[in-house]
This record gives C-alpha cells, structure tokens and sequence, in this order.
C-alpha cells in the first residue's frame, strides 16, 4: 500500500500543511522544510568549458570517413504542379552519387516544398546538382494574404476544403449575462505577427548504414520521437535505429520527429551507400521548418466598478501556413479570475510553410491581446492595472511574484499622466502576466551506477538542448547520494541508454528529475545496505552527507564514500527507476509576472527597452543559476518577438522576401536592455523533487508588458506587432500626446 505523508508546501511567506500519497519504493518529497545541500544552489553547467573551447561536438560539426552532403531541391513557387522531374543531369555531374525524388504527389504548396535531393562529395557540387536537375513547372494560383485567404473566392490551399477552418469554441459561464451585469467595458482588435524559430543550429542530420542498421546524429529535440519517426518512414523496426544528440543548438519547438529532412538524410545514405550530412541553410530554416502563426485578436471584457470581471470574450483567426494551428485563448482561459469566458478560434491556411510549436505555443499571442485589454480597462476604470490584475489573479505564486516585480521596478512612480515627460524622449512602464504547465510527464527510466572507486554515473537518454539537462541529473543525485555536483557524471543524448521524453513544454527538467532522484534513492538504499554492518547499525540509522555514510544520531561514527564503495560486489553497484505519476500539488504549473520600463521618442518612434524584471516560479529550484539563465533568454526571444521580428511574404509571388539574418531582424547584444530575473522557490510537492518546467513562461508576457509600457509612456497604443517606428509614428498620429 502506498503511504500518505503529511508535508508542508509553498513557499516562505505563504505555505499549507497538506497529505500527499506517495509511491513506496519512492523518498518523500523535498517539502518547505528540506535541508538542502546541492539543490537550489547556482552550479555552472557540466559542458560549459566544452561549449566555450569548441569541444562540444554539434550534429553540424560531425565529419564521418567517407562522408557525402546532401542538398534538397526546393520549389521556388508558392504553389504549382510539377510535370516532371528529370534527375539525370544531377546525376551525370562528377562527385554525385544519389538523387533521389522527394515530392509526394505532383503539387508544391508553398516556397520552400521539397522536391528533390541529392548528396555529393562537396557541398559546392550538392549545390551545383540541385541546379542541374531538371523541373517542369505548371504555376498554379496561391493567396499569400491572411485577409485575402479569408474571402470565398480566394485560391484553395487543401483542394476543395475552405481555407478557413470551423470556428472552435471555449469557455465557461454565461458571456452575455457577464456583459450585462458589467458596468464597464472595453473592446479592441490586436494583431501579431509570423515569427521563425531562427535556431542557431540550423535543422539537419548525418545518417550513416551498417547493413541493415542506421545510425542518425540529429539536431533534435526528441531523440526517441526521431527514431520512432525514421522506423515508420523507412519501414524498418526501432531496434535496428540509433539517434543520437550530443549537443543540440536551439529548437524552440521546431525539432521534433525526423522531418522530412531526416528521412531524406537516410535514404541518400543508404541509396549512396555512404554516411551523409544534410544541414539546412538559413534561408529554408525559415521557409520551410515551422513557425509561431500570426493572429487578429478581437477582445472584449467587462468588469464591475471595483474592477471584478465578469466577461471575457475573444475572437481570434490567424495565418497557419499549410496548417498547424493559430490558437491563442489560453491565457483568457488560465490566469484570470472570471466566471464567463468566451473563446472562438479559427485557423487560416495560407500558401506558406506549415507552423510548428514554438516557445509557449499561442500564449505570447494571446497575452498580448488580454493585456492589454486589461490595461484599457484599468484606464477606463481609472485604477492601477497592477492593482486591477491583483483583484482578479487566480495565483497566490503570482500575487507574489507582483510584489516583487513591483517593488524592482519602482511601480509606484509609474506615472498616471502618459506623455508628460519634457522632451521627445518620453518614459513608461508596463506589465505583464504569465501561466504554464510544466508539471512533466511519466517515461523517463534512469539508471544510477556507482562503481568500487566510488564514481557515480547517472544514465539517460534525454537529449539536452542547451538548458543544463545533464547539470540537473548531477544536481539531483548528488543530494540524494550525499555528494558534491562535481562527484556525479552524467551520460546523456543516446537512445541506447534508458528512453525519456521529447523536450518540448517546459517538460525535460521536471520529468527526468523526479526518475533521477528515485534511482539515486535506490542506490542509496542499497549502499546503505552494505555499510550498515560496517558501522554496527541497521541501514534505518544511516545517512549519506558531505561524502560519508554515517550513523545520523551519531555523525562521528562514519565512512567515507569511497570506502563503502570498496565494498561493492562486482565492478558497480546499479539501481534503475521510473518516472511515476505526479501527487497533488500545491500549484500545478508555473506563475510569471513581467515589469519592464521603456523610452519612446515621439519624433523617431524609436522604442528602448530600458529595463525589464522578470519574476517566476518553476517549482523547487535546482540550479538556480540555470534558471535565471532560461528567463533571461526568454525575455530576449520576447523582445525580439516584441519589436523586430516578422516573416514577409511578397503578395504576388508568394515569396519570403526577408528569409536571412540581414532583414529578418533579431535582438542583438546592443539591443538588449538591463533584465532582472528573480526566482520564486516553490516547493509545489507534486513528485519526489518537486519542479517544473521554465523554458517556456519567460517569454509569455514580455511583449505585452514592452506594449503596456509603450502606452504609459506616450499615451497611445500600439495595437500591432513588431512594434516599429513607424507603427508608433502611426499610433501617435491617431492620437498624439502633447510634447512637454
């Protein structure tokens, strides 16, 4: 039977006493009270020094003997036919030894389709094949326009099917009746904009045939999810794959499954008979690898005197390429309290490349929209937005996290006339909220080895996409064995070791944490086992801590580590575990709240990012260090996304006009402003080490909180994303502010 414990959950300043039921092979949760030597603190990651030596080896660096480069051959059309395709000139070109079709059907539907693939002695000979091989084109009308797409005469993305697809619906409550006991209301159409993942590693594999076995290095953000998909596309059993990502630079959603680059990566290796390195370039990273999908979000909410909602209500529609989804209701459904809220989605196909999953999938966009609405109607209401949300907020994390958020920022010199600076220079401030999940998912198996010399080894096959997975495997261990982070190594990145999920959701950190903490407490125990007759005491009396196994009533009577280790029967001691189900939590995913402080010049429109403080909470903290890393990268995507970044299509063509690094604007070091992050130590309970995920929710609110800033600052709003200086220019024109 598994016992029921009582722990004490929360966080200082606000904790409940609360019985959770926990597994019997698994330790108690780490609660309030914990002692916690390792966990919590700030460690630098295990790969660190090879990252910054250019040791770390990334599927991009790979060079196998023998080695081809693949190259795909991609439409230059938005939509067409293709007659035929002649693959004998590529063929024909010295140093080509496989060109293979791969289109499927006869159709292209956007700029970036494949066709095509070759693989070559060079790079420069790939490239010359892909140009050689001949194509017969019959062009076909496209829409390459959100509104355009939209109207019923409008070119057909899918065949008959209408471009727009069937409205979903959401909520709760009764909406009209919310609107009609409201006594204020407000209501406005925001828009945001494509944005492309734009990882520093481009998309790609090295796929290599031993006979019948493949071996796939891939950039990738589920190793297990690539072999599965290779397995199905090739038609061969899993058993007979092997993928591995060692180091992976950057996904943000976009690297799941082996993509159609993957599959073709394996079948020019195996038509060549030959290992082969297919990487994309940055120009089809951005036509044809994923997306965040754009969106028209109409808002309205209503709200009594003392600012208490009673209706929210959004209608939203937004580009999704060739298809994916442009959701964005979330946030109007998760943080706020109000008993009628009403939601109505709809996606709009366009000729363009599909959307992926990207950081936060449609919270950014919503959040956008809800805040600020919100912030319209505090003005409306003539009440501080902060304490508007406070009357609302369904957290107490998050109330939390305001009071910090404000007090960093200096909130209370917010200024209630906008524009009123002297000069053309006018400053603001702004905030924003944030939920997410994170809570993690059951699959993780690790293994725990702890040899005679005493080394420790933690084991598992979850890929580490440059958030410090193999920092949190070593951090977890060693507080449960007792040791210091560097007396624990951790392999990772293979799907020879023990299967794990695909990091995507915020879930890596809080699914392989609680599995890794299980099987270091099981090899514990066993360690305990061998030196409780060594020390005269039963294994019940014994601890281990700061690299000793002792008696825990009598700390004077113990052994070091390693001379228990001597003990160990065979070459290592080994202890395997699960990742089990999740317990009740105290919170059951995570809080954010963002401040940040801007400059608007009213003659140039020119934005400046000032400041900004980002408070969170990801559960129990394990390296605090990391943490603060992630919420600062996520505050930086958010900016980007905020005030540069935008995916141009040219209406006619259909083309991507900005598909590099030159006019696709990003957020560079000169760009970027002070950023604050604060962490918010929850122990939540909910498994044996408590955390959730915090590689999504930093980036939620960070484009609202820069536009709710933008209004304090010079009394208008911009109601679109990017926000560029002509955007402010424009706003500022609707309704200019007087110049001090």
């Amino acid at each position: 039977m598994m016992p029921k414990i009582k722990v004490t959950l929360g966080f200082k300043g606000q904790t409940r006493e609360q019985e959770i039921t926990i597994p019997d092979d698994e330790p108690a949760t780490w609660d309030v009270d914990a002692k916690l030597r390792v966990v919590g603190g700030s460690h630098p990651r295990k790969e660190g020094s090879d990252k910054v030596t250019g040791r770390a080896k990334y599927t991009f660096d790979l060079n196998l003997p023998g080695m081809l480069h693949g190259k795909i051959l991609r439409s230059p059309h938005a939509h067409a036919r293709v007659r035929e395709i002649d693959l004998a000139p590529a063929l024909a070109l010295p140093g080509v030894k496989a060109a293979i079709r791969t289109l499927e059907g006869d159709e292209v539907r956007y700029q970036g389709d494949e066709v095509a693939a070759v693989a070559a002695t060079t790079p420069e000979i790939a490239r010359d094949a892909i140009r050689a091989i001949k194509v017969s084109w019959e062009v076909l009308p496209h829409v390459a326009d959100l509104e355009a797409a939209r109207k019923p005469d409008a070119p057909r993305v899918h065949g008959a099917q209408p471009n727009e697809t069937q409205p979903i619906e959401g909520g709760r409550g009764d909406v009209d009746q919310g609107f009609a006991e409201a006594e204020a209301t407000v209501e406005e159409t925001f828009r945001t904009q494509v944005q492309t993942h734009v990882s520093l590693e481009t998309h790609g594999t090295v796929c290599r045939w031993e006979g019948d076995t493949l071996t796939c290095w891939a950039s990738t953000q589920g190793i297990f999810t690539v072999r599965g998909d290779l397995a199905q596309k090739l038609g061969i059993d899993q058993s007979k794959i092997r993928v591995l990502c060692e180091h992976m630079g950057g996904g943000f959603g976009s690297k799941f499954n082996a993509r159609t680059e993957g599959v073709v990566c394996a079948r020019l290796a195996r038509e060549a008979n030959a290992p082969v390195k297919l990487m994309l370039d940055r120009k089809e990273e951005h036509l044809a690898t994923g997306n965040r999908p754009s969106s028209v979000q109409t808002v309205r909410l209503g709200a009594k005197r003392d600012g208490t909602l009673t209706a929210m209500h959004l209608r939203s529609y937004g580009a999704d390429g060739l298809g994916g989804g442009a959701n964005c209701a979330a946030p109007y459904l998760r943080i706020y309290r109000c008993p009628n809220v009403k939601t109505i989605e709809s996606s709009v196909h366009i000729h363009a490349g599909r959307v992926a999953a990207m950081r936060a999938p449609g919270h950014p966009q919503g959040s956008f929209g809800l805040e600020q609405a919100l912030d319209l109607l505090a003005e409306k209401l003539k009440m501080d937005p902060l304490e508007l949300r406070r009357r609302n907020d369904t957290s107490p994390v998050r109330l939390a996290e305001y009071a910090i958020g404000a007090e960093k920022i200096g909130w209370s010199k917010r200024r209630e006339i906008p524009g009123s600076d002297k000069g053309p220079r006018k400053r603001g401030l702004g905030m924003g909220s944030a939920v997410w999940g994170g809570a993690g998912n059951t699959g993780p198996q690790i293994e725990v080895r702890v040899t005679r010399e005493g080394a420790v080894e933690v084991r598992n096959g979850s890929q580490d996409i440059g958030t410090g997975t193999r920092s949190l495997m070593a951090i977890v261990a060693a507080e449960e064995l007792g040791l210091g982070y560097g007396d624990v190594a951790a392999t990772l990145g293979d799907t020879a070791l023990g299967f794990s999920v695909g990091s995507g959701g915020s879930q890596t950190a809080a699914s392989v944490a609680p599995a890794v903490r299980n099987a270091a407490y099981e090899a514990r125990l066993k360690l305990l086992e061998i030196a409780a007759p060594l020390l005269g005491a039963t294994p019940a009396e014994l601890e281990t801590a700061e690299g000793k196994v002792r008696v825990a009533a009598d700390p004077s009577r113990a052994l070091a580590w390693k001379d228990v280790c001597a003990k160990i029967d065979g070459p290592a001691l080994v202890a395997h575990a699960d990742r089990s189900r999740n317990y009740d939590a105290f919170s059951p995913g995570s809080a954010g709240a963002q401040f940040a402080e801007v400059e608007v010049d009213v003659e140039t429109g020119e934005i400046r990012v000032v400041k900004v403080v980002a408070v969170h909470d990801c559960g129990r903290i394990v390296n605090k260090l990391a943490v603060e890393s992630q919420i600062i990268g996520g505050v930086v995507q958010g900016l980007s996304y905020a005030l540069l970044e935008d995916r141009i299509l040219d209406r006619p063509t259909g083309r991507m006009v900005n598909p590099n690094l030159e006019d696709y604007k990003i957020l560079g070091s000169l760009d970027t402003p002070e950023i604050e992050p604060v962490v918010l130590d929850v122990a939540n309970g909910m498994n044996s080490v408590g955390l959730l995920g915090i590689g999504e929710s930093p980036v939620i609110p960070t484009a609202s909180a820069v536009a709710n800033a933008v209004a304090n600052a010079i009394g208008v709003r911009v109601l679109e994303l990017p926000m560029t200086p002509d955007r402010v220019l424009a706003a500022l024109e609707r309704g200019p502010v007087e110049k001090g």
